[in-house]
């Protein structure tokens, strides 16, 4: 590593992916992840030294195709539905111009975040995308396809980054992300259904794995030292494919056998859970189930002038909460595709049988995926993530 002394190595875009609802935000998204890639570009070509930038992207900005996804750049004005006109300038226009009608009329805070979030989605999915962050993402993406001219650019393209598998120790993580709410929800007993279809694929990685891709990039792309645009996918669904099925199985026998206990010191018990084909299914049965019971007991507590007003609120925001996360998670939690990983694999074999397999590993076929569940992942949420 001694020949990168004194180079310019960018990282940029690195991200909280389905972490924080904040990259939701259309203002928010479209200036980090967006215009973010371009300052960023810009600044790095100011540099004279500069050997490579990654970009960190997200394998998600594929949206929700099935089949096998290449590892292959966006280019400028690209949709996934084939729909003309998307504008990266016009898009920031709308923004600008948004914020400014709602500050001019006095808008709330509150008002100003909901209107730009469902600017977002709106504009997301008029070009094929399934939600704000990924469609942001991607218009980073095709950003630096325009503008990188000759520098050295590679892009890292995770999949669901899960806690660590090894460094800086077993399971580490910062807070609960996409699928964790859904563990952490059955573990302590109030999830009595799985909003997943266990047919689908399940692709994860361990984020160390993701940051020993990145400084793998950096060391042989700045060792060649000349321009590329090159895509990594870093993931597990082509070399140790995993599917949503095998989770429910890990968290089934994982609670029965370590159940995770209640403030009283009794053990939390949990049953098996439902599952569901597809979100036509599952919003069929929250109707059936919930929504229901909850007009009624609307009606109910009106009637009787408000006499159980607290509880009614206490289950309506509750089924609120999984009905937005649910359709804030259903790209992933009914995903079909798997995504090629031919350039991260001529990656490995470049650190194969020397110390640098065993210092920067970053293959997901070593990963027992039963084991990383029962002995890293479960019990790291346990300690680091829940609050």
């Amino acid at each position: 590593m001694e020949f990168l002394e004194n180079k310019s190595i960018f990282v940029m875009g690195v991200t909280g992916f389905l972490g924080k609802s904040v990259y939701f935000i259309y203002d928010v998204a479209f200036g980090t992840n967006t215009l973010g890639a371009k300052h960023v570009l810009n600044f790095a070509k100011q540099c004279s030294s500069l050997e490579v930038v990654v970009h960190v992207s997200t394998a998600y900005v594929s949206g929700e195709k099935e089949g096998i996804i290449q590892e292959i750049p966006y280019q400028m004005g690209e949709s996934l539905n084939g729909t003309i006109g998307l504008n990266i300038e016009e898009e920031q226009k709308l923004v600008e111009e948004t914020l400014n009608k709602l500050t001019s009329k006095g808008a709330t805070q509150e008002t100003i975040t909901l209107t730009m979030k469902q600017l977002g989605l709106q504009r997301a999915k008029l070009y094929g995308w399934p939600n704000t962050y990924v469609f942001t993402k991607a218009m980073g993406e095709m950003i630096i396809s325009e503008l990188k001219d000759n520098i050295p650019m590679v892009i890292i393209r995770p999949t669901i980054v899960t806690s660590t598998y090894k460094q800086p120790f077993p399971g580490w993580i910062e807070g609960m992300r996409t699928i964790d709410s859904v563990i952490v929800g059955y573990g302590k007993g109030k999830l009595t259904f799985l909003p997943i279809d266990i047919h689908s694929i399940f692709d994860l990685i361990p984020a160390d794995m993701v940051v020993n891709t990145i400084i793998m990039t950096i060391t042989i792309h700045a060792r060649e030292g000349k321009p590329c645009h090159v895509i990594y996918h870093v993931g597990s669904s082509r070399r140790n494919c995993m599917k949503y099925g095998d989770l429910k199985h890990f968290m089934e026998e994982y609670f029965v056998e370590k159940p995770w206990r209640s403030r009283d010191g009794k053990a939390i018990k949990v049953g098996k859970p439902k599952t569901f084909n597809n979100m036509v299914s599952f919003r069929r049965y929250m109707v059936i189930r919930y929504s229901l019971l909850l007009k009624g007991m609307k009606v109910g507590n009106t009637m009787l002038c408000h006499w159980f007003q607290e509880k009614y609120d206490r289950h309506k925001k509750k089924y609120d909460l999984v009905m937005r996360l649910v359709q804030l998670y259903q790209p992933y939690l009914f995903f079909k595709a798997t995504f090629d990983d031919t350039n991260t694999e001529r990656l490995r074999s470049t650190t194969r049988n020397s110390d640098l397999e065993e210092t920067f590993y970053f293959d997901p076929t070593v990963i027992n995926w039963k084991d990383y569940f029962f002995n890293i992942h479960i019990p790291g949420l346990a300690k680091y993530a829940i609050k």
